[in-house]
C-alpha cells in the first residue's frame, strides 16, 4: 500500500492482456471522479475503510469486506467521505490498456 497527499494512489499488482488487477489508496476525503470504461467491468472491493460508491444512478457506502461492479459503460466513481484510509482492490476485464479487437 502507498498513498499520496494529492490525489488517490493507484498501485498495479496485476497487468495482463486480459484484466488488471491494481490497488486504490485514498486519504481522507480524496475522490476517484466519475468516469466509464465502455468495454470493460470494472469490480471494486473494499480492503480497508469505507467509501462512498457512485455507479449509473445509485450511490451507496461499502464497508470492508464488501463488493462492487461497475458494469462496462456505466458512470462510477468513490469517494473516501471518512476519517480512515480506504483501500479498494480493483480488477477490470477486459483490460482496457490493451487494443483489443471486436
Amino acid at each position: 500500500m502507498a498513498f499520496s497527499s494529492d490525489k488517490m494512489k493507484k498501485i498495479g499488482l496485476i497487468d495482463t492482456h486480459y484484466l488488471f488487477c491494481d490497488l486504490y489508496c485514498f486519504e481522507p476525503g480524496q475522490t476517484q471522479k466519475p468516469h466509464a470504461h465502455h468495454e470493460s467491468d470494472k469490480v471494486y472491493y473494499v480492503l480497508q475503510g469505507k467509501g462512498m460508491f457512485k455507479i449509473g444512478g445509485e450511490e451507496k457506502e461499502l464497508n470492508e469486506h464488501h463488493i462492487t461492479l461497475a458494469p462496462a459503460g456505466v458512470e462510477h466513481g468513490v469517494t473516501n467521505h471518512g476519517s480512515q484510509r480506504l483501500v479498494l482492490l480493483v480488477l477490470m476485464a477486459p483490460n482496457p490498456n490493451v487494443p483489443h479487437s471486436h
